[in-house]
């Protein structure tokens, strides 16, 4: 194991994420020297790679990112099943609905970082740039993708300026344009220097962008309209999203737990209780206890019942001597197997309690066990 970190710190053939050999040092180190041009070919672009290069990449002319569009594992299974059909072409529009939908599942799922709103600002820039001003001049960045799953190729190929000592370089291997390929994962790359490596790799990349559709004006519009980087997002929405973020375990009522719930024949069955009761519920997972603390005449009784409906393990409810019959009356309708016991027998509930453990506790009248005494204290 040594000996193989010898040769992957003293040799930059290969580039496999090691420490001091990751991907991105090394397109940082070549980028530098008097790079004009960088084009890449890529089975996943995320916008979590570009913004940890594109600072390298500011004075680079053209920029060019080839995607393969993937598909899924379904599709796949189907057209492995087709008899005349070897490799699936997309339509225009499938591709850009597939890239379309590939932006939005990265967004979703990457951070909320000042970083990663700069790299993205930055890559609408320069895709943007030069198409308004000179009609004929391309912008600097340029995004394609290619309309078949059966690409894929990783390659990213540096051209030099004229006149520097060669052509340029190209990587190769399994590093695709992503956080995880550049720096995370380990990775198996390799750098051609050779000029007739350089020849092939750049017009079999050229070759393929001819036949790519353009997806920019996708990326720039679904960035803007459908992420959270929409500019148009006024301080009322950011209020409500805020509001809903915030809610939404209350808000979002399990449909699950608001169906399987059984209730009496002529029970009301109250909105807001409904929502006490996944409330309550989500308050006992979170801190093991919860109070139930509406006025007389709500429902607590109800509440109380439907919430050990969802509760596994014995319950046990402690309540006035008065209250007993009503307590097992209603949780019998509510068909809730519990022990109700009167709060006047504590001695006799604590010695039942070291025969039959009890995971559910609902103490009706809970403010008569208040105390202060420091020897009550927990």
């Amino acid at each position: 194991m040594n000996r193989l970190n010898d040769i992957m710190n003293t040799d930059l053939t290969f580039i496999t994420n090691h420490p001091d050999s990751n991907l991105l040092e090394r397109f940082k180190v070549l980028i530098k020297s008097n790079t004009r041009y960088f084009d890449c070919l890529v089975g996943y672009f995320y916008t979590s790679g570009f913004y940890r290069l594109y600072k390298s990449l500011e004075h680079v002319e053209r920029i060019r990112i080839l995607i393969g569009i993937r598909t899924d594992r379904q599709t796949l299974d189907l057209i492995e099943m087709s008899k005349n059909q070897t490799e699936s072409i997309f339509s225009h529009a499938e591709t850009k609905e597939k890239f379309i939908n590939k932006i939005l599942e990265e967004m979703e799922k990457s951070d909320d970082r000042y970083s990663v709103e700069e790299g993205i600002q930055k890559f609408i820039e320069w895709l943007i740039n030069g198409k308004s001003e000179e009609p004929n001049k391309k912008p600097k960045l340029q995004i394609r993708a290619y309309p078949s799953q059966n690409i894929h190729a990783k390659l990213y190929i540096m051209t030099f300026a004229e006149g520097d000592r060669d052509k340029g370089r190209v990587i190769t291997g399994s590093s695709n344009f992503t956080q995880s390929g550049l720096v995370d994962n380990l990775e198996f790359n390799v750098e051609l220097k050779n000029s007739s490596d350089y020849d092939f790799a750049i017009n079999a990349f050229n070759d393929l962008w001819e036949k790519s559709i353009d997806v920019s004006q996708e990326y720039i519009e679904t960035i803007r309209k459908k992420t959270w980087l929409n500019e148009n997002i006024t301080p009322y929405e950011l209020y409500l999203k805020f509001l809903y973020e915030y809610l939404k375990e209350k808000i979002n009522l399990d449909q699950e737990e608001t169906t399987t719930t059984y209730v009496p024949q002529d029970f009301m069955n109250l909105e807001y209780q409904r929502e006490a009761v996944s409330d309550a519920k989500n308050k006992l997972e979170e801190y093991g206890g919860v109070f139930l603390s509406d006025v007389v005449g709500l429902g607590k009784t109800y509440i109380s019942a439907m919430l050990a409906q969802k509760l596994d393990g014995r319950s046990l409810v402690i309540c006035p001597p008065i209250l007993k019959n009503y307590w097992e009356n209603t949780l019998q309708d509510f068909h809730v197997s519990a022990t109700v016991e009167s709060l006047g027998k504590l001695d006799d509930i604590i010695e039942m309690t070291k025969q039959r453990e009890y995971k559910n506790v609902f103490i009706d009248e809970a403010h008569r066990f208040r105390n202060e005494s420091p020897e009550f204290d927990t």
